[in-house]
């Protein structure tokens, strides 16, 4: 399959004054397929955002090899350039233009793209094209940022957080926009901290972490690959901190393939809930431990993350 996107042990060193380097690249290994919606997913600092930027020609890696568009940053850039759209996680634009200036604005940094009304057609703002940047929502903001990335037809588009801080509505609005450059054949690259929204966009995922790709896959790959499709969460009164709780003997329990500390209480991943929750029901009771809450729901890639790196998502380093 056609490659957008090619890393080879892509390494990154920030040197410091005084202090030891900070190496947020570790070897590298990434391709993106032409055509699909790949998603990565990292904490902070586990050297996403570099990663990103090196891909977008802001940043040259220390070491390895990039190439995109099967291009090399440095042969041919600008027009390199032209073919990408990039949309950041917080874009600054001018608040007295209106939303269609802007969108003119960076229709005029390209030879070649679409039409500025149309592209305000596509992201849902043709009722806002007069209204000053000044004037709009957080979420009509960050919509006007995607058009802005979009006006030039890329074939390859940066996402980064692209629905942070957005309400439902607006999140679902945007997920619409990626569904619909998807089908027009662009290739994205969308970086995010909702697992939902990976899951429902993404063709693959690459979870990162340490500066290092850790897993790769579809979503339903790996979430298969954690042993058990289901999770049961529990909490018990007390934290059965009175009762002498033995955490092994629920690890052993029929069908549980892992188990780690959820909030104040305990997440299980199983493959049939329906064996393994009387067996834990029964254990409970022949201990005198009594439950606080109890629930069961479909694995997701969040467990993924949790049983790659013992933490989640949106954990601060």
């Amino acid at each position: 399959m056609e490659a957008a996107i090619r890393c080879r042990d892509v390494h990154k060193r920030y040197t410091q004054r005084k202090r030891d380097p900070v190496h947020a690249l570790r070897g590298l290994d990434l391709e993106v397929h032409a055509g699909e919606c790949f998603g990565l997913l990292g904490p902070n600092g586990a050297g996403k955002t570099t990663a990103v930027e090196i891909l977008e020609g802001l940043l040259a890696p220390t070491s390895g090899e990039v190439e995109v568009l099967g291009q090399a940053w440095g042969r041919g850039h600008r027009a390199l350039r032209e073919r990408l759209g990039i949309s950041l996680q917080e874009t600054r634009l001018a608040d007295k233009l209106t939303a269609l200036e802007t969108v003119e604005l960076f229709r005029s940094f390209h030879h070649e793209g679409r039409d500025p009304a149309e592209v305000l057609h596509t992201v849902g703002l043709s009722e806002k094209r007069n209204a000053w940047v000044e004037h709009l929502s957080g979420g009509q903001r960050q919509r006007l940022a995607v058009g802005c990335a979009l006006v030039g037809n890329p074939d390859l588009l940066f996402l980064d957080e692209p629905t942070t801080g957005l309400d439902p509505q607006a999140r679902r609005g945007v997920w619409d926009i990626i569904r619909d450059q998807r089908s027009r054949g662009c290739t994205i690259v969308l970086t995010t901290h909702y697992m939902d929204e990976a899951e429902r966009l993404c063709d693959r995922v690459a979870v990162v972490d340490l500066g290092k790709v850790i897993s790769l896959g579809t979503p339903k790959e790996l979430i298969d690959a954690l042993g058990g499709g289901h999770v049961i969460e529990f909490t018990l009164e007390n934290n059965g901190a009175d009762n002498g709780f033995d955490p092994d003997a629920v690890a052993r329990l029929t069908g549980v393939r892992a188990m780690h500390p959820e909030g104040a209480g305990f997440a299980l991943t199983v493959e049939e809930p329906h064996v393994t929750l009387p067996a834990l029901l029964r254990l409970l009771d022949g201990s005198s431990l009594a439950l606080a809450y109890l629930t069961t729901r479909h694995a997701s890639l969040e467990d993924v993350f949790v049983s790659l790196t013992g933490r989640h998502l949106t954990d601060e380093e």
